[in-house]
This record gives structure tokens, sequence and C-alpha cells, in this order.
């Protein structure tokens, strides 16, 4: 495989479709880890991501708007989105704890810009702790998921030596 050119591109979209599909596996992770506290916490489900969504395509959702089709849209289509990215990272050598680690905090990043940039979310810094530490345990486990699922999948083919000191 080249590192320039058409080979490179062709590998990086295979990897970035691997990605996505991984970053599904990761949310079914993150949903089930997610079913499992709630029946154990007793805490309610979280409708933001549905809002987002809705807001997104120009919509004025309100708070009290509780649509599962929109929310599981969102949740499984950031988790691809944002997955295929983790599959770019395996083709080009970012893998293992550090890129679960950097994953996470894109993860978290992703959701949390675009829920504060269209007013449907708080900033977290503004959640109850216990809120907080959910949040990163379930967009952990996602992470955590599709980084295994997808450096399984795909190869570092175009890992390269280059840049390796700072001159």
């Amino acid at each position: 495989m080249t590192r320039t050119g058409t080979g490179r591109g062709r590998t990086l979209a295979a990897a970035a479709l691997t990605g996505a599909g991984a970053g599904l596996a990761g949310v079914a992770a993150m949903t089930l880890a997610e079913k499992v506290e709630q029946a154990v916490t007793g805490r309610p489900s979280s409708y933001v991501p549905g809002r987002t969504l809705r807001a997104m395509l120009g919509g004025s959702p309100g708070d009290t708007e509780h649509n599962p089709v929109w929310n599981h849209a969102m949740h499984w289509g950031t988790g691809a989105l944002v997955g295929s990215l983790h599959g770019v990272w395996a083709a080009v050598g970012m893998r293992g704890p550090r890129a679960h680690a950097a994953h996470l905090a894109v993860r978290l990043a992703t959701d949390q810009t675009l829920e504060n940039t269209l007013g449907v979310g708080a900033p977290p810094h503004t959640w109850p702790r216990a809120e907080q530490v959910v949040d990163v345990a379930h967009k952990a486990v996602y992470s955590l998921v599709t980084g295994l699922v997808v450096e399984r999948l795909v190869s570092p083919t175009l890992e390269t030596p280059r840049g390796r000191l700072s001159h």
C-alpha cells in the first residue's frame, strides 16, 4: 500500500467505514451498560440526544420532549460518525489505551459541543457529580469497545516512522 495517492485514500475510507461499524458495536455495548446501570440506580433515560438532533435539523424541541426515535437516531448516528475516526486512527497506527482515551475525549467533546451550541444541554461542570461520572463511564465503554473492535479489523498499514523527532 502506498503512503500517497489513491491507495492511501482507499485505505483510509475503508478504515473509516470499518470504524463506523465498530462505533455501532460500541453504541450497543454502551446502551447495554446504560440499561443495566439504570435498572440498578433507577436513573431515567436522557432525551437530550434526541432534542439535539431535532435542534440540528431546525426544530425547537422543548425540555419535555421525549421521543425515543430521535434519541436513538442521534445516539447511533453519533456513535457511527465518531467511530469512523477511531478507524482512521487505527489505520495510521494510533492504537491502544492512549487512542481509546483520546477517542473518549473526542466523543465527550462532540456531544457537549453539539448540545451546548444548540442550547439543549447544560455544560457538564453544572451537572451533579453523579451525572458526570455516569456520562464519562458510559462513553468510556463506547470508546473502549469501538477501539477494541476496530483494532481487530483494521491493521496499521499506514503507520509511518516519520516525525518521531521534533526536528
